[in-house]
């Protein structure tokens, strides 16, 4: 059987293709037993950091609990804290709660924003020299230097969380989204206008869909850039929140309850990064 193949001038496609092409691509590029040995592989490596951590705390005792508590103290803290506010004033899930708000919040509205500056920089000379003097002024100062500014101007509301947010995302979201679109091929722009495509047409039928990698590294590093801002922000200014929960039980020495966070943190950054993955499987499909 002939290999898949689309038709350029017709847009239709052959069907007769064979299995395990269709099959390739269902699961990236690759076959199913190889993405589950990956899956596997990331699985074991986690569980061996868990057993490496729990032989020298727990079992040879190399480590002082009272410093770096074991996996099976730091469960206890996670069950405990779902249900008891102490010493922080919030259970668990009201934490969770508060810091997701301000992450959402201040992570969506660096992309709404970002992201088109972006692209327009990138695409149009005007917009790119009438930005940029502001972007590389404001590039270098890092989000955390925006807090004490911040508190003085919008106090130690949802506001001014939001706005740190928001500032420590737009920028990576704005230098991805413009190389992304500075980095197009001339050649693909090019066969496209000797097909008469419109400007427009250029951008989103050519330039966006080959942009797709770099705009989805934008808004991985603007995540993970969001969430060490909040945490920064809460710890100066906050009364709920990973932040602020990992900065009480520090002055408390609750090392137990300081690791909840930190994992916890982990885990749902690692959640909003697969999603952003499949999102990017998605997107570029067929590209």
């Amino acid at each position: 059987s002939k290999p898949f193949q689309k038709n350029v001038l017709s847009g239709r496609r052959n069907h007769a293709a064979p299995l395990p092409g269709l099959f390739r691509r269902r699961f990236g590029g690759m076959p199913m037993k190889k993405t589950l040995k990956f899956h596997l592989i990331s699985i074991l490596a986690v569980l061996g950091f868990v057993f490496f951590w729990y032989l020298m705390t727990d079992v040879l005792h190399r480590v002082n609990t009272l410093i770096l508590p074991g996996p099976v103290d730091v469960f206890r803290a996670f069950l405990n804290k779902m249900t008891n506010t102490r010493p922080d004033g919030g259970t668990l899930p009201e934490h969770t709660l508060s810091s997701l708000k301000l992450v959402l919040a201040g992570y969506s509205l660096g992309i709404l924003v970002g992201m088109p500056l972006g692209i327009a920089m990138g695409w149009s000379k005007w917009f790119d020299r009438f930005f940029r003097p502001l972007f590389d002024m404001l590039r270098p100062v890092p989000p955390v230097g925006w807090i004490p500014l911040v508190l003085i101007l919008f106090g130690i509301g949802m506001s001014g969380k939001v706005f740190i947010i928001f500032f420590s995302t737009l920028m990576p979201c704005i230098l991805n989204a413009y190389s992304g679109i500075r980095q197009v091929n001339p050649t693909h722009l090019w066969v496209a206008r000797t097909f008469g495509a419109s400007r427009a047409q250029q951008l989103f039928r050519v330039a966006l869909p080959s942009a797709i990698p770099s705009l989805f590294t934008g808004l991985r590093v603007a995540l993970s850039t969001s969430w060490a801002t909040l945490v920064a922000a809460e710890m100066l200014a906050a009364q709920k929140g990973f932040g602020y929960m990992i900065q009480t039980n520090r002055m408390l020495a609750n090392a137990d309850n300081i690791l909840v966070g930190m994992l916890l943190i982990g885990v749902i950054g690692a959640i909003f990064s697969l999603i952003l993955g499949l999102l990017e499987k998605q997107l570029a499909k067929g590209r």
